[in-house]
């Protein structure tokens, strides 16, 4: 309708090397999976096939060491291929950093003996991975989780239920957190449970109303035995490993809420000067002009927001503040600058035929996982006041 392409962009990489990732990750975008993205996520299809080829790449592994198969870059570069990912389809884009996530537990607490026998695969075998933290009656209250693991000679026994998992019934591998010790978050431990370990189920995957084509399922430990090599980190040590995953997870989401932004924008820009009424383009009109300035400073505002907090992490300084701080803006963003844009194809923008409807779907999702808005408030209240009084 517009002969005014979106342009890519304009990133500012740190490397030549990280430039050509990108350059790699727009090519397989352009081929592999824009093309099928609305078709697919309509039919509820899971694509295994583009992760098996993000593998193959090298984009699953990208802020993990290279001795275990990872592409040391820096979470700097990660989350801008996050970013690109997602604009093309959020299952994917969100798929990668759940992955990341599910590694991370292993790469920053394994032993050396663990991390070698079992990273290399994880990373770069063609294995895609999940993480299980919440459950039916443990959400927000993540240290309340029910999930038992009892000790039985050198093995584990574990038996629950974990809900909302991402990839539930189809991951290779999954990061557990279970309770082995006292109620509380000192009585949690972190296990790696094989995906077709005996007494692991996974339920139907839950009906959404977006992200159609990545299951989110319930997942059911039926006195599920792994040893006590799969033990990750100390007994007792697993919530601070599951929060530590958290700060790195959240900038994932805010990574994957400003591509979901971008293309929305994208869409509405091109469809805004194509679109004529009362003899010009509706973008000439300074209602739309203005909506669309709006929502092009918000995804510049949220972009600079995560990349800040992913520079903080690459410096290794604490940056668990400004994590909470992007994944809080960046997905408020995103559900405002998505409504917006189908605001402004208006009876289109509420049709199949345009994919502003989906983006609008799926931003809604991402003010909900890995810490709903309302947690990430009370996490960034904290640093400002400390604990609420009892």
């Amino acid at each position: 309708m517009s002969d005014r392409a979106p342009q890519p962009v304009e990133r500012r990489l740190p490397t030549e090397e990280s430039r050509q990732l990108v350059a790699l990750v727009r090519d397989i975008v352009s081929k592999e999976i824009a093309p099928r993205a609305a078709e697919e996520e309509e039919a509820g299809h899971f694509p295994r096939e583009v992760f098996t080829l993000l593998s193959e790449s090298g984009l699953l592994a990208l802020p993990y060491a290279s001795e275990y198969g990872g592409g040391d870059q820096p979470y700097e570069v990660y989350l801008q291929v996050l970013e690109e990912l997602a604009a093309a389809r959020l299952t994917v884009g969100l798929g990668v950093s759940v992955h990341s996530l599910a590694c991370h537990a292993l790469a920053g607490f394994g032993t050396e003996e663990q991390r070698a026998a079992r990273l290399p695969a994880m990373l770069a075998g063609g294995l895609l991975g999940a993480y299980c933290l919440s459950e039916p009656a443990s959400g927000s209250d993540a240290a309340s989780l029910r999930t038992k693991a009892v000790r039985d000679g050198d093995d584990w026994v574990l038996t629950g239920t974990k809900a909302w998992i991402t990839h539930g019934g189809v991951a290779d591998f999954y990061t557990v957190l279970a309770r082995t010790g006292v109620d509380g978050p000192r009585g949690i431990t972190a296990f790696l449970v094989p995906g077709d370990a005996d007494g692991l189920g996974a339920a139907a995957p839950e009906k959404k109303m977006g992200m159609k084509g990545s299951p989110t399922a319930q997942l059911h430990f039926d006195g599920v035995r792994v040893g006590d090599d799969r033990r990750i980190g100390d007994e007792g040590q697993g919530f601070a490993i599951a929060l530590s995953a958290l700060d790195s997870g959240r900038l994932g989401i805010a990574a994957c809420a400003v591509g979901v932004a971008q293309a929305a924008l994208d869409e509405a820009v091109g469809y805004a000067t194509g679109r004529r009424q009362f003899g010009r383009p509706v973008a000439d009109f300074q209602g739309l002009r203005f909506m669309l300035a709006d929502m092009a400073t918000r995804i510049e505002a949220g972009r600079s927001l995560y990349l800040e907090a992913a520079r903080r992490r690459d410096a290794g300084l604490p940056f668990s503040r400004q994590a909470a701080m992007a994944k809080l803006f960046c997905t408020d963003a995103a559900m405002s600058v998505t409504t917006d844009a189908v605001q402004v194809l208006g009876g289109y923008g509420y049709t199949l035929d345009f994919p502003v409807e989906r983006l609008m779907r799926e931003a809604k999702v991402l003010q909900i996982v890995e810490g709903t808005n309302q947690i990430q408030r009370m996490v960034i209240a904290r640093h400002l006041a400390g604990p609420e009084s009892r």
